[in-house]
């Protein structure tokens, strides 16, 4: 026997699906949408709708944009310096460099880190891709904004091996950054000392 109606139960069933959210904030937040105004389930089940259907990857640096965009606006940006790039884990790591408003150069999203125990080798990442932008831009820097992981530092590790003998510099992020932390995590203040502090390696 259901105690719930079942739209109510399935509602809660979804959002006990996402990361953080357990059975007892999953039941606050359906039930929260059940007695506000329905226009509020409306705005949010528009925004799920088109969620998927309106973001794409960006085919140069692999960072989320707008689907009727044909590169992301913050590689075609005049003020950005194409010359250096800040290689990430992942697109939300973007918005918390941003943040810090320490970086005017361009960003590659790797879309994860090399880790052999998950199945994640180099070919599943964008490093190809990233070498030929270095080519291709004549890029000057590569800073490595990777987590101070293992999987962090193997990527990092990997990556500058494969930059060899092109003309750019390879920095890492200083350790202002508390190992294991993942950037979108971090607090402003600390990410921009990292920036300010990275060396080359």
């Amino acid at each position: 026997m259901n105690i719930l109606p079942k739209a109510l139960q399935n509602l809660i069933d979804a959002l006990g699906t996402l990361p953080g959210v357990g059975a007892r904030s999953a039941e606050r937040y359906a039930y929260h949408l059940l007695k506000s105004d329905s226009m509020k389930s409306e705005k949010l089940a528009s925004a799920l709708k088109h969620l998927h259907s309106e973001i794409k990857y960006c085919p140069k640096t692999f960072a989320l944009m707008d689907e009727s965009d044909t590169v992301s606006p913050l590689y075609l940006d005049e003020k950005r310096d194409k010359t250096i790039i800040a290689v990430v884990e992942d697109a939300f790591d973007i918005v918390a460099i941003e943040k810090t408003g320490q970086f005017s150069g361009t960003y590659h999203v790797l879309g994860g880190l090399i880790s052999p125990i998950d199945g994640i080798s180099p070919e599943s990442l964008h490093i190809n891709e990233l070498v030929q932008r270095v080519k291709d831009d004549k890029v000057k820097e590569v800073i490595l904004a990777t987590s101070s992981s293992v999987e962090g530092e193997s990527t990092s590790h990997y990556i500058s091996n494969e930059l060899t003998g092109l003309k750019c510099s390879v920095t890492r992020l200083a350790r202002g950054l508390p190992i294991g932390l993942d950037l979108e995590y971090a607090d402003q203040i600390t990410l921009g000392k990292a920036f300010e502090g990275r060396r080359a390696i």
